[in-house]
């Protein structure tokens, strides 16, 4: 997948668990998970835009953008 969900360091920096998160967020804990791990393929703009207000950030502050086969021409 070329474009990765970054929650963990914007989480860290607003010191909120996964739990509380998920909670404030409206989704389960499993969901949300999912995303932060890039098991799921899609998220809702809805979602994304519930994350965005909870962690008071910007979507690209969540958001990364890799080229596809990038990483293979860099091994």
């Amino acid at each position: 997948m070329a474009i990765i969900l970054r929650l963990d360091r914007v989480m860290a920096d607003r010191k909120i668990s996964l739990n509380e998160l998920a909670a404030r967020v409206g989704i389960s804990n499993v969901n949300l998970s999912n995303l932060k791990t890039g098991k799921v393929k899609a998220v809702r703009f809805s979602t994304l835009d519930a994350i965005c207000d909870v962690l008071d950030c910007q979507p690209g502050d969540i958001l990364e953008y890799t080229r596809e086969g990038s990483l293979k021409r860099e091994e």
